[in-house]
């Protein structure tokens, strides 16, 4: 016999503005044990160095966090020029020096390179996994991994100013996968010198920015007060709404495709290609992720998200 879970049926997002220092997992534990959820989980890491917005999944969010995982990123940062480190940032060790500061013509000019769809060579410390090993345990053991190059997406890259010759400041607006560090080793390369991050910010995640985002210390603080947690339904936004009636929806619950085949119920699907991903809705909330076979409506994860503990801040299908 299976153990049962412990913890409350909670199910929605919740945005933390995580505090340097911390890892993304002590993060959702902290989530977890404040809420008392039964399960929860993050969508995209932070380093420690790093703050900002984390969005953490309870319950049955869990399951649309690839959706989130996949959607655009901005971030701020500040490097610091003329010292590379093992890590990319602060927290590693100096590996070379240069006495080459970039000016403010130079780094503006360079910023293009960097603009668009380009390769990236992960950074050694970060997650991508080598031979089943992820790369920071093998860069701890003082092993260098050789990781490939992939292509990464930049959609805005900005110089938002120069507090002085050793470091600067910027802003980047990209597609999932993109490291930062490496954004920062590189262009400092492209340069003529080296650099690494010296400070780090997530800004928003999808539709998640930092006006939603709560600290852990103001989460503790709430008591009794509901905590502002986003409807499951909130990350799928980009993906087609198939409205539901109350009957169809508790066949999808329960697994069940069900047939639209009726003028009324096809006119439900017009304008969506067969094969389709759809948000299920029913009584305003997200029944199921689901996928249009035909005239068939076939579950494919089951979003049987409770009521309890939910307020929209703000989000929410339009």
């Amino acid at each position: 016999m299976s153990r049962r879970r412990r913890g409350r049926p909670v199910d929605g997002w919740i945005v933390i503005d995580k505090a340097a220092g911390a890892t993304s997992t002590q993060v959702v534990n902290a989530v977890r044990r404040l809420l008392d959820a039964a399960k929860a989980g993050h969508a995209g890491t932070l380093d420690p160095l790093a703050t900002g917005v984390l969005p953490v999944a309870l319950g049955h969010a869990t399951k649309t966090i690839p959706h989130l995982s996949l959607r655009p990123k901005t971030y701020w940062f500040r490097v610091r020029w003329g010292e590379a480190r093992t890590t990319d940032d602060a927290e590693g060790k100096v590996t070379e020096t240069s006495a080459a500061r970039p000016d403010e013509a130079a780094i503006k000019a360079a910023l293009a390179r960097f603009t668009g769809t380009f390769e990236q060579v992960p950074p050694a410390f970060s997650a991508v996994k080598v031979e089943g090993e992820r790369a920071y345990w093998l860069a701890r053991e003082g092993k260098r991994p050789a990781l490939a190059p992939r292509l990464v997406t930049v959609h805005r890259f900005e110089l938002l100013s120069i507090p002085d010759p050793d470091h600067a400041e910027f802003r980047v607006e990209c597609a999932s996968g993109t490291y930062m560090r490496g954004l920062a080793r590189d262009l400092a390369r492209a340069l003529g010198t080296v650099g690494h991050i010296a400070a780090l910010r997530r800004l928003q995640v999808g539709p998640f920015t930092e006006a939603h985002a709560i600290t852990l210390d103001k989460l503790k603080d709430l008591g009794h007060i509901p905590p502002p947690i986003a409807p499951v339904e909130t990350v799928l936004d980009d993906i087609p709404a198939l409205a539901v009636t109350g009957d169809e929806a508790s066949r999808l619950r329960s697994g069940q495709s069900i047939a639209l085949l009726r003028r009324a119920d096809l006119e439900r699907l017009e304008g969506l290609k067969d094969g389709a991903e759809l948000c299920v809705m029913a009584g305003g909330r997200a029944v199921a992720l689901a996928r249009r076979d035909g005239a068939t409506v076939r579950p494919v994860r089951i979003l049987n998200a409770v009521q309890e503990g939910v307020d929209d801040v703000g989000f929410g299908r339009t």
